[in-house]
């Protein structure tokens, strides 16, 4: 029981840092907030899904750590190149959010991969779902 309210709540931070993160930098201008942003949009409703709908199955574990190690990658793409802070964001108003919303996606996407992968290890050796 205890693996699963985790995964459930630590999921449920991801996606919610994910889209402030996503949102902030929409309003920045570094990412587009048009028709192709959509696609963010689908990641997170199959996201969301796997967490509330499908948690209690292997679909939901595997969307659940596909999902984690997104909001990971998300992290390592920022830190690569100029920096965390470096490049455009660096002169940025509001940079203490960025850099915030960053940090705790990665922490709570890096954190879910283990109640994830624990998950789908029951499942496979069969012992009852915790």
């Amino acid at each position: 029981m205890k693996d699963k309210v985790t995964l459930t709540i630590t999921s449920l931070l991801s996606i919610l840092f994910f889209t402030f993160h996503w949102v902030d930098e929409i309003a920045r201008g570094m990412e587009t907030g048009g028709v192709p942003g959509l696609g963010g949009v689908l990641i997170l409703v199959v996201w969301l899904t796997g967490t509330l709908v499908l948690a209690d199955r292997r679909s939901g574990y595997v969307i659940m750590l596909l999902g984690s190690i997104f909001g990971l990658g998300v992290l390592v793409l920022h830190m690569r190149g100029a920096g965390l802070v470096g490049g455009r964001i660096a002169n940025s108003s509001g940079i203490f959010f960025w850099v915030w919303t960053l940090i705790a996606l990665g922490v709570t996407s890096t954190f879910s991969i283990i109640p994830s992968a624990r998950g789908l290890w029951g499942l496979q050796r069969g012992q009852p779902r915790s």
